[in-house]
Order: C-alpha cells, then sequence, then structure tokens
C-alpha cells in the first residue's frame, strides 16, 4: 500500500480497549478482550484526565481510513462537540479520508469476506487477508499542511457546497438557534448531561441520570435501543459525530466469535448495553485506562440475549446516512460485513414454518416475563424495518447477492403474513368467532387452529367499528389479542402494514383516546393483565403488576415513534395533541421513565427520573413536528412489489401453494 510521499507511517499500541466477556476467536488467533482500540483524535501524543488522585492516559492518534466513495456529498453539520472534526482530502488525484475521534478494529483492513453466504456454510468464514496477532493499527505521524488548509478552507466554504445529491438538504436540519419553552431547554440540558465519553468522545447516553439514585443498577450504561431516541434527537439537531461514534464503537462490541457454548454469545448478536469502565493500566497502580465492557444479556434479569439490538442498530445507520448524508460510514468494509452478520443471524434456518421471527420472553423493550415469548409484533416490525434498510444500504457484489435474495424473499413473505394473520378489525374479529376448528388441509381457514373461545370479553365491546390494529402475537392455537404501541406504531412508520391498515390504526389511538393515551401518552400495551391472569403469566412479577411498567404502564418514550407514524399518514395533530398531553408534566414530574394506572395518573411506582429516552423521545417529537419534511426521511414507503415476489409462486408443488393471490386484493389497498 502506498502512502506518498506527503506522509509517513508508524505503529504503535493505543491504550484504550474493549472488554469483551468471549472467548479468544480462532480465525483472527487472538483474544478479544485484549483487542487494541484504536482512538483517532485531533490531539497529538497523549491525552490525560485526571481520575481522583490518579491518572487516566488515553494514547489518541490520528489514522488512515481507506474507503470506497460515498454515494452523496458528506454533510457538515454544526456539530457542538469540541472533541474533534473529520475532513475529507484531496491530494493528487486521491481522496483520502481522515477520520478523529472514532473507534477503529482490526475488521477495517478487511479485504475480503467469503462471497458465498446463502449456502449451508452461512457466513461463518471471514477473513483478514495479510493478517496476524501482531498486526498494529497505522498511524499517520504527518500530514500536509497544504492539504489540511484547503480543507479548512472548503469548511468554511461548507455552507456553498452542492448537496443535490444528499437526502436532506443542510438548511432543514434543526441547526439554527430558536426559542425554546421551558420544558425544551431543560430536556437538552438533561439530554447533554447524559452523554458518555470514551477517551474524550461522545459515544452514547446513559439510560438514566438521576442524581439523587444511590442505585442506578444498570441505568448507568448505554443501551442500543434506549440511545435511538437520543440520537434521533442529535441527528435532528445537526449534531452528527456521537452517532457515527455511537455506530462504530457498537459495531466493535458485536460478536464475531461462531460458538457452541450456550454461555457465549452468538455470531453477529449486538450487546443489549455497554459501559465506559477504567481499569488499572498493564498492572500500573499509578495510571489507567478506559475499556468498553458490553452486556449481552448475562448481566440482564433472565440471562436473555437482545433481539432487538441489531435491528435497532440498522435503522440508526440509515438514519444517520439519511440525516447526514455520509453515507461513507455504511459502505466502509467492517460496517457491510457486521450488517451482513446480524442479518445472517436473524435469516438462519430453523425448525420455525413462520416468516416472523422467533424469539423469547424479554428479548425486546419489554425485557421481562410478560407473555410475549413466540413471535410478538415489536420484533416483526423491526425486523421488517430493519431488512428494508438492509436492502437500501449493502453493497450489491458477489459477497451479497445471496443475502439480498434471501432478504427480498423473506420480505415478501414477512409482510403478508403479518397483514394477513396478525390483522384485527371488526370484520376479522366476527370471522375469528365463526371459525371451524381442527381443519386439516392446504385450503383450511383457521390455519392455526383458533379456538373462537380465546377472544377476550373486553375486545369484543371493545373493538370499534371503524379501526384495527395488529395482535400482540400469533401461535399455533394461541393468538393474544393484546395492543401493544411500538409494534403498531413502528408497523405504520416501516410500512410492514398496508395504508388502509395505517389509517385503521390511527384511527383506533383517536377513537380510544382515553385508554391509550390518557394523561400520559403512550400505553405500552392494552389492556393489562389482572389477577390469576397477571399471576400465571407473569411468573407474580411485582413490577409488573396491573397498569404498571411493561403491564399496561404508559412509556413516554413512545411519543417519537407514534408522531412519526403520524406525520407519514398526513395527521401530525393527532402527534401535537399527545406531546401536548406529555409536555404538562414531564417536567414537573422530573422526566420519569413510567407512568402507573389506568389513565397515566401516577408516576410510576419504581420508575427512574431523569429517563434519558424519556427526554430524547420528547425533544424529537417536538423537532419531528416543527420540521416534519424530516420526518419521511426516517420512515419507509409502501413497496407494491413486496407481495408479488412470493417465493411461493416461483414453485408448481401443491404444497407451495399459498393464499396470498387470492388475499392480494383485501391487503394491497
Amino acid at each position: 500500500m502506498s502512502t506518498g510521499a506527503s506522509m509517513g507511517i508508524s505503529t504503535m499500541k493505543p491504550c484504550c480497549r474493549l472488554l469483551i466477556n468471549c472467548r479468544s476467536v480462532a480465525s483472527f488467533g487472538f483474544e478479544f478482550r485484549r483487542c487494541s482500540h484504536a482512538i483517532i483524535d485531533d490531539i497529538s501524543g497523549r491525552q490525560a484526565k485526571v481520575f481522583g488522585d490518579q491518572l487516566i492516559r488515553c494514547y489518541s492518534h490520528r489514522i488512515l481510513d481507506f474507503r470506497i466513495p460515498s454515494r452523496a456529498p458528506l454533510a457538515v453539520s454544526g456539530s457542538t462537540w469540541s472533541q474533534s472534526r473529520g475532513f475529507l482530502g484531496r491530494d493528487r488525484g486521491r481522496r483520502i479520508s481522515i477520520i478523529c475521534n472514532v473507534a477503529s478494529d482490526v475488521r477495517k483492513f478487511s479485504t475480503s469476506i467469503e462471497p458465498q453466504i446463502g449456502g449451508d456454510k452461512g457466513f461463518e468464514r471471514i477473513y483478514i487477508q495479510g493478517m496476524n496477532v501482531n498486526v498494529k493499527p497505522l498511524v499517520v505521524e504527518r500530514i500536509d499542511s497544504d492539504a489540511v488548509k484547503e480543507e479548512d478552507t472548503r469548511l468554511n466554504d461548507s455552507a456553498d457546497v452542492d448537496t443535490n445529491n444528499a437526502n436532506v438538504d443542510e438548511s432543514t436540519v434543526c441547526t439554527v438557534k430558536k426559542e425554546y419553552s421551558k420544558s425544551e431547554a431543560e430536556a437538552w440540558e438533561l439530554l447533554r448531561k447524559a452523554v458518555v465519553y470514551y477517551c474524550g468522545t461522545p459515544v452514547g447516553t446513559v439510560a438514566a441520570n438521576d442524581p439523587a439514585d444511590s442505585q442506578p443498577l444498570n441505568y448507568d450504561q448505554v443501551f442500543i435501543r434506549d440511545f435511538v431516541p437520543s440520537a434521533i434527537a442529535f441527528l435532528l439537531k445537526g449534531e452528527g459525530e456521537i452517532v457515527r461514534n455511537f455506530l462504530l464503537h457498537t459495531l466493535q462490541l458485536q460478536s464475531w466469535e461462531k460458538t457452541v457454548d450456550c454461555y457465549s454469545p452468538g455470531q453477529g448478536l449486538m450487546p443489549a448495553s455497554f459501559k465506559v469502565r477504567t481499569v488499572p493500566l498493564d498492572g500500573n497502580k499509578e495510571a489507567f485506562e478506559e475499556v468498553l465492557d458490553p452486556d449481552f444479556g448475562e448481566s440482564a434479569i433472565g440471562r436473555v440475549a437482545p433481539v432487538d439490538s441489531g435491528l435497532w442498530w440498522i435503522i440508526l445507520l440509515r438514519a444517520y446516512g439519511k440525516l447526514t448524508g455520509d453515507y461513507a460510514l455504511q459502505e466502509r468494509v467492517d460496517v457491510q460485513i457486521g450488517i451482513q452478520l446480524i442479518l445472517n443471524l436473524c435469516l438462519s434456518d430453523g425448525f420455525d414454518m413462520f416468516p416472523s421471527l422467533l424469539v423469547t420472553d424479554g428479548s425486546c423493550m419489554i425485557d421481562r416475563r410478560m407473555g410475549i415469548h413466540g413471535h410478538p409484533l415489536e420484533i416483526q416490525a423491526l425486523f421488517y424495518s430493519a431488512l428494508r434498510c438492509s436492502r437500501e444500504m449493502l453493497s450489491a457484489n458477489d459477497s451479497s447477492k445471496n443475502l439480498l435474495r434471501a432478504i427480498n424473499n423473506r420480505l415478501s413473505a414477512l409482510s403478508f403474513h403479518i397483514r394477513e394473520y396478525y390483522w384485527l378489525d371488526m370484520k376479522k374479529v366476527n370471522e375469528i368467532y365463526r371459525y371451524k376448528t381442527e381443519e386439516y388441509s392446504t385450503e383450511a381457514v383457521n390455519k392455526f387452529n383458533i379456538y373462537p373461545e380465546q377472544i377476550p370479553p373486553w375486545l369484543v365491546e371493545w373493538i370499534p367499528e371503524k379501526g384495527g390494529y395488529f395482535m400482540g402475537n400469533l401461535q399455533p392455537a394461541h393468538m393474544d389479542f393484546r395492543l401493544f404501541t411500538l409494534g403498531n406504531t413502528w408497523a405504520v412508520v416501516s410500512s410492514l402494514a398496508t395504508p388502509r391498515q395505517c389509517e385503521g390504526i390511527l384511527n383506533l389511538f383517536e377513537e380510544k383516546w382515553d385508554d391509550l393515551v390518557g394523561k400520559m401518552p403512550l400505553k405500552i400495551c392494552y389492556p393489562a393483565l389482572e389477577g390469576e391472569e397477571w399471576r400465571i403469566i407473569t411468573g407474580s412479577d411485582p413490577k409488573n403488576t396491573s397498569w404498571s411498567y411493561h403491564n399496561g404502564g404508559s412509556w413516554p418514550t413512545l411519543l417519537w415513534q407514534f408522531t412519526l407514524a403520524c406525520i407519514k399518514m398526513g395527521r401530525p395533530e393527532l402527534a401535537r395533541r399527545a406531546v401536548a398531553v406529555a409536555e404538562k408534566r414531564l417536567m414537573d414530574d422530573k422526566w420519569p421513565e413510567y407512568y402507573d394506572t389506568r389513565s397515566g395518573r401516577f408516576t410510576g411506582k419504581q420508575a427512574r427520573l431523569c429517563q434519558t429516552w424519556t427526554i430524547a423521545g420528547f425533544l424529537s417529537s417536538k423537532m419531528l413536528l416543527e420540521n416534519p419534511e424530516l420526518a419521511c426521511i426516517l420512515t419507509c414507503e409502501e413497496d407494491l412489489e413486496l407481495l408479488e415476489g412470493c417465493a411461493c409462486l416461483l414453485s408448481k408443488t401443491a404444497r407451495a401453494k399459498c393464499s396470498r393471490r387470492a388475499a392480494r386484493s383485501q391487503v394491497l389497498v
């Protein structure tokens, strides 16, 4: 690799590391626990800070970052982060990217991946050419000063950069100073206080930051799902550096180990959360170093691995590119491999016959036992959205063609499955009420052998004449008729629901406003489990008593997803109404995690205060309503070709026959 005469290359051992709870990776020949983590900074030499009476050192240097060309010019935002500035240099016709304060690891230098993804071997063999255990990151010691001056001039004139090819004009992002309301001003102050730094760079936000909380438990960690609304708020404000750092650092934490040990994370799994810890530097009691310590579920309640973390990561990656125009991040080799690993984990074959994703209780936002094991709607909506986003971002080449084909096939089957079998309205409930059971044939109407006696009494009186929703779960002989807000709103955002179903979902929220919004938006699910049903299904969980926490509690963080859905369907007045209800109380109640009671009148009995995703959900909703044109960038439009790509239609056998063609007239409306 030639470097040009204007810069010299050297190697060094950086001091910031990743602390990963998994065994050594045979394919790379080193242990992840000792994985070097290169931090890139504008500061030469060392960056040090005082920790008590001792010293913490973070060695920071620039490194070269070679990339494939981006699809759109980088939208340079007016970030308030003062740690670093990235820039693009041009030297003798070559494009050189110098990236500051962003994580780097051995995967960045990967030049080849196994091209066969859809075969029996899957995506097992990932290798890096020319690497061994002693390879150290490249460091740029000297940079041509003329090139730097040229880039400084270009950045100063960034307002004149042609952004016609970018998805978002820089002027549309909320970078202009405005007069904030008292609640907005306090929310921004609290959000910035929640920012977590790793070796001087922002990498995420803690789950909650209540100074009066003496037992933070794991709320002092950065959760992938919790950070998403924070990331959206920062992106809408034009501050993309923290989001970029978060995406790259969590990518480093992704499990790369192919294991058969049930106590180790599977290959491609994203952690639920991570924490920045300070540990002694190589036995030196006077100096310390910072490490990232991920949690893949081994410390979680119930010890369940997070299914939604990788899906949220893909969704956020697309949002980052759309809102900043920085598509080069998506096109990096390590990012492309990270996407493929997540998808390979989700698309792997198993015994399940359904196109929906089979998961256990506690694997998503509802992270305790709540009877959602099987095929919960929330995961299916996020899965569908992640597949749509991945299809946009994956580079089409020999190594990805089989994966892209698998994505299209799954999208087609999943969209039909959810739209046809999960949808509930007055007509569908009446159909279930008249079901015949024990039907054995490919022509059966009651395909899942649902017994009409399962229809709960509350649903008979509650379902409106107009409107409907997707039920919470579907398995053989089991329908969960509860309404789950996140799954339904994200079905609208991702176009998993048809346009008619999207309208029906919002009609239901409007019709049942007192039940689903009440004194504080929005119910995580409706209705709550009570009495003997609560005891059996939750295991007598004292935190999930009726109308509390996950069992019918009200979660203000759901505002931003609801707002996106309303704006997409041209009904922002519903979102404004919900935001107004929340704004009256959130600041006075100190931004709690959730609210209790049927109407959401009381602050949750165990709710953490200064909850970051409550704050960020409120801010994101306000900014989206002020700039509704940005909402379309975060959503997916209806793809009418999906149902036409049914894999069943490619087969001439009777066994492969499906009802999609007959149902298309109803579904595609």
